[in-house]
């Protein structure tokens, strides 16, 4: 009696066991020259005529000599190195994953300090826009003090300006005055030439004469006393003028120099003035460059930060991708790994189940008398799928007392496997009657 177990043992995906896809053999130590047990009973065959006697060949009552094939020796030592290599290959990839997670933790916390650096420059840009807002008040405040200045600035020019009227005026009417002291003292010095030519003319004229005169005439003329007269009315008219004149000439001396003190004093508050407005507008100018320098800083560490963050975003989504492909490998490595498993549990229980049905079929054939038997697989191959592992069954139908055994198993999305034994036996209690 010969058995034949002939299944894929693994799908076309694992391709450690491609090579090894012949079949598995079992062979007993019957031979195939055996004689059959022909059956003559109701149990299969054409009926006779009458009862006859069954002929049982001694041999089948002997045990079994279940020898493993050394092919299937061969593969299953591969399957072990293959499980071995597998098991392997998942520790070093899950050593990988570990080293890629702390990696990635690595690479988190420049994230962070990227995050922290990004935080340092909005810090910085809001300190250089608060100042930039002092300095924006202080130039208002200045322009402020500047426009008052120069306000006042414009009044003393309207102030220095009526000075200068003033004093144009002053002098104007103190050249009337100065003109008529000149025609005074021109006239006073006319007169007294005028005195002193008479005075000579009256002196040569005494001289000249020399008749004595005596006359009795009540009246005396005194020409002494005429000339004293108007000399002293001319002298007091004279001294008059002289005194009006230089009355007026001190006045308005004093009065120039008032005016002359005020335009002294108002150039220099025009100076100190002008000295101020050059000094705000120098302020102004550092302030408007210092403004020019803080909106350039201010955009240039706005146009870092976004760069910076950029970068970091970048960086960000090239690490997600590169977590999420690992985590698809994983999880293709995971999948290979649990369809392994469950392939080698498959094959565990299918030689377990193969044990346990050689050990039974010893114990019928011991028994009672065995006809021909029959061990049928069937594969039906269904559709695989992504799972990851797929649960391991098997059914089994019948009693070992009957004269017909199946099961079926099946692992994962691989293809289900239908086994079918049919014996035709004749009892010994059946043959005898």
């Amino acid at each position: 009696m010969s058995i034949h177990f002939s299944s894929r043992l693994l799908s076309s995906r694992s391709a450690g066991f491609s090579g090894h896809c012949a079949q598995a053999r079992l062979s007993s130590g019957l031979g195939a020259s055996w004689p059959r047990v022909a059956m003559r009973s109701a149990y299969g065959g054409p009926l006779g005529a009458g009862i006859r006697e069954v002929t049982i060949n001694q041999n089948l009552l002997a045990p079994l000599r279940l020898d493993a094939d050394p092919c299937l020796q061969r593969v299953l030592q591969e399957e072990r190195e293959q499980i071995k290599t597998l098991n392997n290959k998942f520790a070093s990839f899950i050593d990988k994953v570990r080293v890629f997670w702390s990696s990635r933790t690595s690479c988190w916390r420049p994230s962070g300090r990227c995050c922290r650096s990004r935080s340092l420059p909005r810090a910085a840009i809001a300190s250089l826009r608060g100042q930039l807002e002092e300095l924006q008040v202080d130039g208002g405040r200045l322009e402020a003090e500047l426009r008052s200045m120069q306000d006042v600035v414009e009044d003393f020019k309207n102030k220095y300006e009526d000075e200068i009227n003033r004093r144009t005026a002053a002098e104007n009417e103190f050249v009337v005055p100065k003109k008529d002291v000149d025609a005074a003292y021109v006239s006073k010095v006319e007169l007294e030439a005028k005195v002193v030519a008479l005075m000579t003319e009256l002196q040569s004229q005494i001289a000249d004469t020399s008749v004595v005169l005596s006359m009795d005439n009540s009246r005396s003329l005194d020409l002494d006393g005429v000339i004293a007269e108007v000399k002293a009315q001319y002298e007091e008219m004279v001294k008059c003028s002289r005194a009006e004149a230089e009355t007026k000439f001190e006045i308005l001396q004093v009065q120039t120099g008032k005016h002359g003190d005020d335009l002294r004093n108002t150039r220099n508050e025009i100076a100190e003035m002008n000295r101020a407005i050059q000094r705000l507008q120098a302020e102004i100018d550092a302030i408007k460059n210092q403004r020019t320098k803080l909106e350039a800083a201010i955009a240039e560490a706005e146009e870092r930060g976004e760069l910076a963050l950029k970068d970091a975003r970048a960086k960000q989504e090239e690490l997600e991708a590169a977590l999420q492909r690992t985590k698809q490998d994983m999880a293709w490595q995971l999948r290979e790994y649990q369809e392994l498993m469950s392939v080698k549990l498959a094959l565990d229980l299918e030689i377990a189940t193969y044990h346990k049905l050689l050990e039974g079929e010893e114990s019928r054939l011991a028994g009672d008398g065995v006809g021909a038997v029959n061990i049928s697989v069937v594969n039906s191959t269904g559709g695989s799928g992504n799972g990851s592992g797929g649960a391991i069954g098997l059914s089994f139908g019948g009693t070992m007392g009957s004269n017909a055994l199946s099961f079926s198993s099946s692992v994962g999305p691989g293809p289900l496997k239908a086994y079918s034994i049919w014996t035709t036996s004749t009892s010994r209690k059946s043959a005898r009657s």
